[in-house]
This record gives structure tokens, sequence and C-alpha cells, in this order.
């Protein structure tokens, strides 16, 4: 069966190089939850917190998953804020829409780790216990131009690596 879209965990060992200074760091991996979706028409798959987190007003954090993803080469995944959370306590993403290329996947960087960063901008302290749902990814297509020049670049790092050419 030909593999479309999905979810996977990243390695041990990137997992272990991520999570260095967590003392329970085997623990943390069998504890790792795939994305899913809530309800049967749910767009986003929902990313579950590996530990707690708490973030007092203009505080931020970046959230490591322990996940990646594959898909299409003209899909990308976005990441967003569960919508409660946006409205309740106004909490954003740093980089307002996270987006996961396709060629993110398995990049000798970081394997496609998806990160997640997180600032609260409200006046509340927004708590997530470990186990619940804190952003979710929708898988997307995308378009390109007529006159679109190929492009023979690879990727060959993490986060912003898209970014750095010669």
């Amino acid at each position: 069966m030909k593999r479309i879209r999905g979810f996977e965990k990243i390695s041990f060992e990137q997992f272990k190089t991520d999570f260095i200074s967590e003392p329970v760091v085997n623990i943390l991996y069998e504890q790792l939850k795939y994305p899913q979706r809530s309800t049967a028409t749910s767009a986003g798959y929902d990313f579950f917190a590996l530990k707690s987190i708490e973030l007092k007003p203009n505080q931020e954090i970046i959230v490591a998953t322990g996940m990646k993803a594959y898909m299409q080469q003209d899909e990308w995944l976005a990441i967003l804020v569960r919508s409660g959370h946006g409205f309740k306590y106004n909490l954003r993403l740093m980089n307002q829409t996270g987006v996961i290329d396709a060629d993110y996947y398995n990049n000798p960087g970081n394997e496609g780790h998806i990160f997640v960063a997180l600032k609260n901008e409200g006046t509340k302290v927004w708590r997530v216990a470990a186990g619940q749902a804190f952003a979710q990814g929708i898988f997307m297509k995308y378009l390109c131009v007529d006159e679109d020049l190929p492009v023979q670049e690879e990727r060959l790092g993490g986060i912003g690596s898209s970014d750095r050419r010669d």
C-alpha cells in the first residue's frame, strides 16, 4: 500500500538529542501519542503535550512534539494553535503559522522533528497537562505559478534551512 500522508515518531536517537535534559527520556518516548482528529469532520490533527506546560503572560516556549510528517510533494502541513487556546488565552504561534514542507521529512538536520513555538500574549496563565492537545496540524495542497522556475536545491537541514542559499 502506497503511503500518502501521515505521522511517524522520530527515532529514539533524535529524541534523545532533542530531549537531552530530560532524566526519563525513554519513558517520554514510549508515551508519545500520534496526532489525531477529535471528531469525524475535524480538519486538524491534534498534537499532544509530552509533559505539562505552563506559560505566564508574555512568556514563550518551544515545544518538541517527537513527531515528523510525510506527505506528497505538492502538500504542506500547517501547524496552528488550537482555536480554544487562542480565544480563551490569546495563545499564539511565534511564527503565526508553522509551515512544514514535504522535504522537511527525514532531513539530515533533525529528521523532520516538528517543533511548535508558542507565546502567551494574554493576561492569564495558560496550562496544558501532559497528554492534552495543544496545537493542531492540517494537511493542505499548494499550487505553483506558470512561470515557476525549476528548483534543484535539496533540503539539508532542519528548521529555517531553506533560507540558507549561497
